[in-house]
């Protein structure tokens, strides 16, 4: 999709909503970018959107992951890293033809309201290091077909044993790398970025304006408020995928 087929009022809008959805991603460490994706939709075909909205959240996220480089817990992420290269790969080879394309939406709303209205007498979901490689392959499979994949790893976040700072630091890493495998997976299935790259790049620097608003908030946020924020973020991103698959 090219600029000039945007209207101006148009282009503003979706400016706006990357510079909102990435601020909100920086704070809570959630929710921003399925709320990117919501927005955008509005005016970019879906089936351009997932690899459009993957290349800008990946820019967004290097960017996020610039400002709070010293607080990634690599422990987490390098097992990720392994499970989500195989996911992507695995779904790029064949597995996004089959027809279950709600599935993923489904696991992601069940995901997103056991987070936001579990009893306190249950437990938090505390994977081990070595655990987010399932999380990874997972996370790398469903990312090719739904997209924003900050609501599926945003619940394994919502744990006391990590900062807001590491959680921020350690899930925009994990972000990045499923964004960053989708480039080659949908140039393998035919999708030419050359011929988005403008808006592409717009629409990233809108939300990499977004990214420094949220860090330098994030730097004065109590640990209590991060958590209520993450869980309303999560709220919202949960009814807006019961809505796409109630009402499409």
């Amino acid at each position: 999709m090219e600029l000039a087929e945007l209207s101006n009022l148009t282009l503003a809008l979706l400016l706006l909503a990357c510079v909102i959805s990435a601020f909100v991603s920086a704070v809570t460490g959630g929710a921003g970018g399925i709320l990117m994706f919501a927005a955008l939709n509005v005016a970019i075909p879906l089936r351009l959107l997932v690899p459009i909205h993957g290349a800008v959240q990946l820019i967004n996220n290097v960017a996020r992951i610039y400002y709070v480089r010293r607080d990634i817990r690599w422990d987490f992420c390098l097992p990720f890293f392994v499970g989500c290269t195989l996911g992507a790969v695995l779904m790029t080879l064949g597995l996004a033809r089959l027809d279950w394309q709600e599935l993923p939406l489904v696991l992601l709303a069940v995901l997103i309201f056991y987070t936001v209205f579990k009893p306190k007498r249950l437990p938090e979901i505390r994977l081990a290091p070595r655990q987010f490689g399932w999380l990874g392959l997972v996370t790398g499979s469903f990312g090719i077909l739904a997209g924003a994949v900050d609501p599926l790893l945003a619940p394994f976040f919502v744990r006391r044993d990590l900062t807001p700072r590491e959680i921020v630091a350690s899930k925009s890493v994990m972000q990045a790398w499923c964004h960053a495998l989708k480039i080659p997976a949908f140039i393998y299935l035919g999708f030419a970025f050359s011929d988005h790259l403008g808006l592409i790049l717009v629409l990233a620097v809108a939300a990499v304006v977004g990214t420094r608003i949220g860090v330098a908030l994030l730097n004065t946020l109590d640990t209590e408020l991060f958590f209520k924020l993450m869980r309303v973020a999560l709220l919202l991103a949960g009814v807006r995928l019961v809505y796409q698959l109630t009402v499409g």
